[in-house]
């Protein structure tokens, strides 16, 4: 069943029909040719032409290279890299005449190396019924990125055995982004759609990996764990942590967990399992799901009012019946401690399933990110269950 799903690339020509022209609609355009005699993918922004942007990949090697430059005429001169940490090294150029479908010139080392660049507008296939739905709305919003993701295929590691679900585990090689899928222990079409976004949250983490290359340059760090939390009839819960560097002052970390409706396939919002205002909650709340329509204002401003006013004082006072010690609030002057009293870490809370309750994590300014997601912080199903959101769940007994 998940064959159709993981080869992207050797059956390009059986699972599409249907050319279109790569073009987003914020003025990027891809282009496809070669340097030399080397296929690459260009993606190109001349919408203003004293600042034009852009970058490239082999195909051999999928990595971005970034450019900038200017558009003067028909004449398009671009640098290749940059020198973001301050050296003043030479870097390679490429000088670029418009054709009718695209562009051609040479590129030039610093060293005086000249090649020629021949690149056509990209012409994408259009998906059908049989492609995984995160890799269909590619072609139309991310052309540059499909025709990278092309390039790439997943690898089968180790098989495990998880709450008596087997999963088969995936890493794509070059980024080493690793997750699973659930082989066994469900209904044939509940397999199918869990898989469905377990895949396309996989390969949604391969784009980021390659946009944290091309954002940190030479100095980037990007390591990612998958851990399933839970498996049930009802539900499928991972948590992704990442630790990553992109360039800036900092490195930084963070948890992404994800959780799925086994039901519908669709992602799970806090409110939809969790809602203890007044009236009816907000169905899939989040709104980060293929097809979903974003909250209108008036429904985002309720939203935030609900989590500040409503939502976080009462999960204050709940874990602090729960979990007194862990609650208690630091002395004065005491700046070593963790203050999970404080109103503003609870705000977005990271959760997931647990097989003992809902767990929800806090989340601290830099300062003080050693105190992020305690593990404590969890509440139980019985609790849970008084308290049902948008979503009818079966949840388990905790």
């Amino acid at each position: 069943m998940l064959k159709g799903l993981l080869r992207l690339a050797p059956y390009a020509a059986v699972l599409f029909s249907l050319l279109s022209t790569a073009q987003a609609d914020d003025g990027r355009r891809v282009f496809t040719g070669t340097l030399g005699k080397t296929p690459i993918v260009v993606e190109l922004n001349t919408q203003q032409q004293d600042e034009v942007t852009g970058r490239y990949f082999y195909e051999k090697y999928h990595r971005d290279l970034p450019l900038s430059g200017a558009l003067q005429d028909t004449t398009l001169t671009l640098v290749e890299g940059n020198n973001r940490y301050g050296d003043d090294k030479p870097l390679p150029t490429l000088k670029l005449e418009e054709t009718a479908d695209g562009w051609h010139g040479e590129w030039q080392s610093p060293q005086g190396k000249k090649l020629a660049v021949q690149l056509s507008e990209a012409k994408l296939a259009a998906p059908t019924s049989t492609t995984l739905p995160f890799i269909a709305t590619l072609p139309a919003s991310e052309p540059y990125e499909y025709l990278r993701l092309q390039g790439l295929k997943l690898k089968a590691t180790k098989k495990e055995d998880f709450m008596g679900y087997t999963l088969q585990w995936w890493t794509e090689p070059e980024s080493k982004i690793a997750l699973f899928t659930v082989e066994s222990g469900l209904p044939k079409d509940d397999l199918q759609r869990v898989n469905q976004q377990l895949l396309g949250r996989l390969w949604s983490e391969v784009i980021s990996y390659h946009g944290c290359q091309l954002q940190g340059g030479e100095n980037v760090e990007f390591m990612q764990q998958a851990q399933p939390q839970l498996i049930s009839p009802a539900v499928v819960s991972l948590n992704i942590s990442t630790s990553y560097y992109c360039g800036g002052a900092h490195p930084d970390f963070g948890d992404s967990p994800l959780n799925i409706d086994v039901n519908t396939g669709h992602p799970l919002s806090l409110e939809d399992v969790l809602w203890v205002g007044e009236g009816k909650p907000l169905l899939h709340a989040e709104r980060d799901s293929l097809g979903d329509q974003p909250l209108n204002e008036k429904e985002s401003a309720a939203r935030s009012t609900y989590q500040r006013e409503v939502l976080v004082p009462w999960l204050i006072k709940q874990l602090t019946a729960l979990y007194p010690e862990e609650m208690k609030k630091p002395a004065e002057g005491d700046e070593d401690s963790c203050d999970y009293t404080d109103e503003s870490i609870w705000g977005y809370p990271s959760w997931h399933f647990t097989p003992k309750g809902l767990y929800l994590g806090a989340y601290f300014a830099r300062v003080a990110r050693a105190c992020d997601a305690p593990e404590w912080s969890i509440l139980p199903y019985s609790l849970v269950k008084q308290h049902p959101g948008a979503v009818k769940l079966q949840l388990p007994q905790g």
